[in-house]
């Protein structure tokens, strides 16, 4: 799948590669999100993870992808730190027309990115892979796709939850009644770890899966496990390693 008019800025400037609303987000599970974190807090987390990343001291004019971009608080982040040529993928239409910035927005299936070979310099993604459906072939088309898009001197970035002693205490934290009854933020994480159940599960469990397929597509230059979150940087491999096995 290639690209067209990639350049368009229109002020509403979905470009459609999949039937309009053909996904749609979880109601029950955005509201809770809503609750968990402010648009602020989520777009100044993100300023934080752009510069542990490196990003912010690459071209501003460099090409940046963010894949399960959702409402474009990643994308918001990466336009404060100066960057100018920036794509948002996603499935949600409701998601994607609550953006507000000046990426050129995709409604895409991220397992088939609507850009050319070799045409990205990044692509970053704030937490959408554990909500692949099968895992671990969704992971290895993403993975894929990604490598396939991104430059030979591409880099891929990453931070997804991760089962640390950290995250296993909040799990039990949060599901404590009195918790969840005084404590609106540790509610808001229990409904959306609930209406996530079966991809955030299936994600957890599979650690071993997923670090070799990151390390079937990308060098490593960061690839940490703490606070309940796995942060992951690379640069693209000229030759992913498809011997590597990832069942």
């Amino acid at each position: 799948m290639h690209e067209t008019n990639a350049s368009n800025k229109s002020t509403q400037k979905i470009k459609r590669h999949i039937e309009s609303g053909e996904v749609c987000c979880d109601p029950a599970w955005e509201d809770a999100y809503k609750r968990f974190e402010t648009p602020n807090e989520e777009i100044n987390k993100f300023i934080k993870r752009l510069k542990a990343f490196g990003l912010q001291d690459r071209p501003k004019d460099m090409r940046v992808v963010e894949l399960f971009c959702g409402r474009g608080g990643g994308l918001v982040a990466l336009q404060r730190l100066g960057f100018t040529n920036l794509d948002g993928v996603d499935l949600s239409e409701t998601l994607l027309r609550q953006n507000q910035n000046e990426a050129r927005l995709h409604l895409a299936d991220c397992r088939s990115l609507p850009f050319d070979n070799d045409s990205i310099d990044a692509v970053v993604v704030h937490g959408g892979l554990h909500h692949l459906p099968y895992l671990p072939e969704d992971l290895e088309a993403v993975l894929k796709e990604a490598h396939r898009v991104l430059k030979s001197s591409g880099t891929f970035h990453a931070v997804e939850p991760w089962l640390t002693p950290f995250l296993r205490f909040v799990h039990v934290v949060v599901e404590n009644h009195w918790v969840r009854k005084f404590y609106d933020k540790g509610d808001a994480l229990a409904v959306m770890i609930e209406h996530e159940r079966e991809t955030y599960e299936q994600w957890l469990h599979q650690p071993d899966t997923i670090r070799r397929l990151l390390d079937r597509f990308f060098v490593a230059r960061t690839n940490q496990a703490a606070w309940g979150k796995i942060q992951f940087t690379g640069i693209r491999k000229a030759t992913p390693d498809m011997g590597q096995s990832s069942s």
